[in-house]
């Protein structure tokens, strides 16, 4: 129950160093923002520093140029092609709104932004020799983001969650949605009630995917005893094993029992099987 996180920091780029700072040297568990990057600096952390990278300006420059679309808003108009935003009359909001006979067609739509391609979170589960087991994460947020915007990566219960006396949880995904749902506190509690790894990611990954049949996301699951598995919907997912036994790291590769096709917005429900590569 040690927890430490940071959220919208900028212009520090070890955001998860950061994390364990808050989590070492406060009585918080989370600080976001300007205030963020002012705290990480102060405890030693390299910054200000400048993150945008060529490829990223170049990627922004282009969205730029297409309007600025896809992005992540609803139920808006746009000034001029890329803002400032205001919020359509709400009686005519037409059919993209979120109403109650229309919330599953929205849930499709919220993902649709989120793929192999848009979106660079790590989580990483840690068993130490006494047995202490310890999680974190650390991303980049999604692509195009709204700015402000905080996904599921700081988010305790979300994006990650350890118990020493039970195991440990990551998640991947569409960050959005999958907040809404906790699966790794969700996951390492049902463990704790008796469930094997595989089943508990299932049944984590199955929960989101009964309210947003298209989301995409994906989980790993590890009980105390070094014993994984993982779970995911939407797309293929890798995670990767290594114990003091052997000789190198492992893959392990979920792969969803319907097949998925290309594009966003995925209609199967990966329940799955493994496949063992090595790096």
């Amino acid at each position: 129950m040690e927890v430490g996180a940071v959220a919208a920091m900028r212009y520090v780029s070890d955001g998860i160093k950061a994390a364990r700072l808050v989590m070492q040297h406060t009585k918080h568990t989370m600080l976001v923002g300007e205030q963020a990057s002012v705290f990480a600096i102060s405890m030693g952390l390299p910054g200000p520093t400048n993150l945008s990278s060529e490829e990223s300006m170049d990627k922004w420059i282009k969205w730029k140029e297409n309007k600025c679309q896809p992005n992540f808003r609803k139920n808006v108009l746009p000034v001029d092609d890329c803002g400032p935003y205001h919020a359509t009359n709400t009686v005519n909001l037409g059919e993209n709104t979120c109403t109650n006979s229309k919330w599953l067609e929205c849930g499709r739509l919220g993902s649709c932004h989120i793929s192999l391609h848009n979106h660079d979170t790590i989580s990483m589960a840690v068993i130490d020799r006494m047995g202490h087991i310890a999680v974190g994460t650390s991303t980049n947020g999604a692509t195009f983001k709204i700015p402000g915007r905080v996904g599921d990566g700081p988010i305790a219960g979300s994006s990650a969650y350890a118990d020493t006396e039970v195991g440990a949880c990551g998640a991947t995904g569409d960050g959005d949605i999958m907040m809404r749902f906790l699966p790794c506190y969700q996951v390492v509690e049902s463990m704790r009630l008796g469930m094997e790894p595989k089943r508990a990611a299932e049944d984590a990954i199955s929960r989101i995917a009964w309210k947003y049949p298209d989301f995409v996301g994906a989980i790993f699951a590890v009980n105390k005893n070094g014993v994984h598995a993982g779970a995911c919907h939407g797309w293929t997912f890798q995670y990767s094993v290594r114990s003091p036994d052997m000789e190198d790291v492992k893959v392990y590769t979920v792969v969803p029992e319907t097949p998925t096709p290309q594009g966003c917005c995925f209609p199967s429900l990966a329940m799955g099987s493994y496949r063992e590569t090595y790096r």
